[in-house]
């Protein structure tokens, strides 16, 4: 199984990194390194990635000037060393088997990206909405 990289851009949310984070944790494939890379937070996030730290070896973290997203995201691609890459929003989390399910797409012969649906959770509707 080779290491996939899945790379978390952060900025301010502290209300969802920890939900975010501990989705990819729970992952059905472990091989995982997770960075998270904060774009210069004025809140808690910063100290919610360093708590996470502590919990699991695969997690690396990185605090930066706020660049935006993008930069964010290719700082975390300068980290990354997996062979495969996956993007999660901080403000997202993942079925603890989504990783493996794309991974079993990328392993098939002549596959070069794997893209999913996605569900979208409405907090003031309390219900889900898949695309």
């Amino acid at each position: 199984m080779e290491k996939i990289s899945v790379i978390i851009p952060a900025y301010n949310c502290e209300k969802y990194l920890d939900q975010c984070v501990r989705s990819v944790l729970a992952q059905t494939y472990q091989n995982l390194e997770i960075i998270i890379v904060n774009d210069g937070s004025t809140d808690t996030t910063g100290k919610i990635m360093e708590q996470l730290v502590q919990a699991d070896q695969r997690i690396k973290t990185l605090h930066k000037e706020s660049t935006g997203v993008g930069e964010t995201r290719n700082v975390g691609l300068s980290l990354a060393t997996g062979a495969y890459i996956c993007f999660i929003d901080s403000d997202d989390w993942m079925d603890p088997n989504h990783i493996e399910d794309l991974y079993q797409v990328l392993t098939k012969p002549d596959s070069d990206i794997a893209i999913t649906n996605f569900s979208q959770y409405s907090e003031e509707k309390g219900s889900y909405n898949i695309h």
